[in-house]
């Protein structure tokens, strides 16, 4: 079973969204993560060795650590912000 850890910048990101709708889709997404870690686009350059996902209009950041099995999920930022 994959371990799961929040960054507190992720945490603060996500209690401010306020529609339901993005809200529904942030959570299906992370979930999809979880059960498959590798999902997610493989960064390059400044961001190596992290992954992000799309969900319109923002970017879901997080890392996977294959070795220990754990995902920790960084940023949720609005594309245009990058």
């Amino acid at each position: 079973m994959v371990k799961v850890a929040y960054d507190d910048k992720f945490v603060k990101q996500i209690k401010k969204i306020k529609d339901q709708k993005l809200k529904k889709k942030v959570k299906k997404q992370i979930k999809k993560i979880i059960e498959n870690p590798e999902i997610g686009k493989p960064m390059r350059f400044i961001r190596w060795g992290t992954r992000e996902v799309y969900v319109k209009p923002f970017r879901l950041s997080y890392i996977y650590l294959k070795n220990e099995d754990k995902i920790v999920f960084l940023d949720f930022y609005h594309k245009d912000e990058q």
